[in-house]
């Protein structure tokens, strides 16, 4: 089944222009699987299994999020939020990002 390329990105990236995209992202640290939750708060959520010390959960996030979104670790970047749930990402691609594999068929705001 091939995915349809949403017409306009979701609330939670926005276009900064060129090749380059903000993230917005709330997490979850210490849950039992790294899981998308759907949209909070304009953000999309995501439950990692890592745990919020040391830096493990936003390390995990940035390569969760990679893999997701079919792009290099080195392509995505914690921009701001470090020590918080909420945290913007900047992503750099030459091509947008499929925004569709971060939103959980089905999904209504948590």
């Amino acid at each position: 089944m091939t995915r349809e390329k949403i017409a306009t990105p979701p609330e939670f990236a926005r276009h900064m222009g060129d090749n380059d995209w903000k993230l917005d992202v709330w997490v979850q640290p210490g849950a039992k699987k790294n899981d998308l939750a759907g949209v909070y708060q304009g953000c999309v959520k995501v439950r990692l299994n890592a745990p919020a010390a040391d830096n493990k959960a936003n390390k995990a996030l940035v390569s969760y999020l990679a893999s997701k979104l079919g792009l290099k670790k080195n392509q995505i970047q914690l921009e701001s939020g470090r020590t918080n749930r909420r945290k913007v990402l900047a992503v750099v691609s030459s091509r947008e990002p499929d925004w569709e594999r971060l939103v959980p068929s089905g999904s209504n705001n948590v």
